[in-house]
């Protein structure tokens, strides 16, 4: 894992209780981790839980209060130690990036650009403008700015980049195409990347490694399948998707040893519908909901509604039907 620091090799990015209050009262507390070269971290947490404040003080753009950052053994002054602020090697895309209008994207490029022109034009190619060099910057939309956006800051050679919401306002084609446009440009500039994003599709499938915050406090760390199946608490579990918590008592039928909460944390794909048992729970469908390449069920017992999965449209509201855990995924919850 990424937070596991090798004694013979100091690792690409550390972060030392880093603290940061600000002028109402909010606070981050005591930030530690670490980051290894080619390995992706996601940063997530509710709305004012920290990520943004967190991801600028590493870019050397905010001051904390106290701690530090290391990056590739260097201290990441912050903008009251130095003229300019940022750090060389860190680029930083924000949320509020800009344009400047009545320029030709190519003009704009060439000023921040100190590349040899081949060089430059590999970068254009990998973010999917080179074919928008003479357009307008008032005639482009909004995610073909963004990415004229990253491939001005890729023109410096980052070798760390931090990515603070950067499918935010995009549309299902332009997300796909920066989703290509990042997994590009990691492997063939050797970019390790930061990013902070809310979509758990954006998370789950391409970071190496989650930090979830909660109100200025990091609360879990770990890889994208431990957060998802054994989150530490129901916020965590709220950030990846719906769950279902299931009484403890009801799995002495499985024979799983379960830790003394009274409940177990069950995502919709691991219970499954069943013929009527005695081990089955019981419940009346109160929605169902297609949802592209399954259906998702909203089922209410006498405990509570519960979510599931199923690939048919089986199920009309108000039908009884019977459920149960998926022998074969229970034990994610468990290894």
């Amino acid at each position: 894992m990424s937070t596991e620091l090798n004694i013979n090799k100091k690792p690409f990015l550390e972060v030392r209780s880093i603290r940061k209050k600000d002028e109402k009262g909010f606070e981050l507390n005591e930030i530690s981790f670490f980051q290894n070269r080619n390995h992706n971290i996601a940063i997530s947490g509710a709305t004012g839980s920290g990520k943004t404040t967190c991801m600028k003080i590493i870019a050397g753009l905010i001051q904390p209060d106290s701690g530090n950052v290391f990056f590739d053994s260097k201290r990441v002054k912050g903008p009251e130690e130095t003229l300019i602020p940022g750090h060389k090697g860190i680029a930083y895309l924000s949320q509020q990036f800009e344009l400047r209008n009545n320029y030709k994207v190519g003009e704009l490029l060439n000023y921040a650009n100190e590349l040899p022109e081949h060089k430059a034009y590999q970068i254009y190619e990998l973010c999917r403008i080179d074919q928008l060099l003479n357009r307008w910057t008032h005639e482009l939309s909004g995610g073909e700015k963004q990415r004229i956006a990253l491939a001005r800051l890729l023109t410096g050679l980052p070798r760390l980049f931090l990515l603070d919401e950067p499918y935010t306002n995009l549309d299902m084609t332009h997300r796909q195409i920066m989703r290509s446009v990042l997994e590009d440009i990691g492997r063939e500039l050797d970019i390790s990347f930061m990013m902070i994003a809310h979509d758990p599709a954006d998370v789950l499938s391409w970071a190496h490694e989650i930090l979830v915050l909660n109100n200025g406090t990091l609360v879990q760390k770990g890889s994208p399948k431990d957060l998802y199946y054994k989150p530490a608490d129901t916020y965590t579990a709220g950030l990846f998707g719906k769950y279902n918590l299931v009484p403890i008592s009801f799995f002495q039928h499985y024979r799983i040893k379960a830790e003394a909460e009274s409940h177990l944390l069950l995502r919709p794909e691991q219970l499954r519908i069943c013929p009527k048992t005695d081990n089955c729970m019981q419940g009346s469908v109160i929605r169902q909901q297609f949802m592209g390449t399954h259906f998702e069920i909203s089922v209410q017992t006498e405990s509570g509604i519960y979510f599931l999965k199923s690939d048919l449209p089986d199920f009309e509201t108000g039908m009884n039907i019977h459920f149960e855990p998926h022998p074969e995924l229970l034990r994610l919850s468990f290894e």
